[in-house]
């Protein structure tokens, strides 16, 4: 679905990710992995069409990503976006974030109305919450919404930065849940953003594991166990390991 080739991306002098080429493959979940700053969320922005590249070409369904205008919106369309805290609008109620760009789009109202209630029944959100707005909801309720409202459209590609950075460990294992089932039964391309290692490893068909704008490793989670490509990848897992005495530390 996406395919990079030789693309770079500098903030001034900082360099946020180096010269970088590779294939997103179609109907998988694909997993940036790395520690804050590895610019692993530059890349998902530029795999958006948020950000233009400085040198390279990104390619959506095997043509460039338009640099603007109707044709780069027409693509955003076959696109699905959440951030880490759901990025709702606060003055709009739960359902109606979800449906906003469908109403921009004048869906007919029963189109509209089927496609509401088959996310509510996939996300398993509460019919009554759809009425509450985003100062209302829980942080997993929150993110149900965020999830039903990239998934409004049907695209065909969900870009998901940190979806649950920012929930607690009970709501966050529950959500993990939900999302590889429906990871599973939607069979969509799928790129998440994580810093998290066992959450890569569940979700994640194949990991990317980056650091200072580069992909150190690509593979599943027990190819990075068994075979680390360098020091760097075996202390990134090292440090997300459990302590002696049942701690843990901190995320890298």
């Amino acid at each position: 679905m996406y395919e990079l080739q030789d693309v770079s991306k500098s903030y001034g002098s900082m360099q946020a990710l180096h010269p970088l080429s590779l294939t997103l493959p179609t109907g998988r979940t694909t997993v940036l992995l790395g520690p804050s700053g590895c610019g692993k969320s530059t890349l998902l922005r530029l795999l958006n069409g948020l950000l233009p590249p400085d040198t390279g070409r990104v390619l959506f369904d095997g043509k460039p990503l338009p640099a603007e205008g109707e044709a780069l919106l027409a693509v955003r369309h076959r696109v699905g976006y959440a951030l880490q805290g759901g990025g709702l609008f606060p003055h709009l109620t739960g359902e109606e974030n979800v449906t906003l760009m469908a109403h921009h789009l004048r869906w007919p109202a029963t189109k509209l109305r089927e496609r509401l209630e088959s996310l509510v029944e996939l996300t398993r959100f509460p019919t009554d919450a759809l009425a509450r707005y985003p100062s209302q909801l829980s942080g997993g309720q929150r993110q149900r919404v965020a999830l039903m409202r990239a998934l409004m459209l049907d695209p065909d590609v969900l870009l998901l930065d940190e979806p649950l950075g920012a929930l607690d460990p009970l709501v966050r294992h529950e959500l993990q849940g939900d999302l590889r089932g429906i990871f599973a039964r939607l069979r969509k391309t799928v790129v998440l953003v994580t810093h998290d290692l066992a959450e890569a490893g569940f979700l994640g068909d194949s990991i990317l594991l980056m650091r200072e704008g580069r992909v150190v490793q690509q593979g599943r989670l027990a190819d990075l166990e068994a075979r680390p490509a360098d020091d760097f990848v075996t202390r990134f897992i090292q440090a997300q390991r459990p302590l002696p005495g049942g701690g843990t530390e901190g995320s890298a």
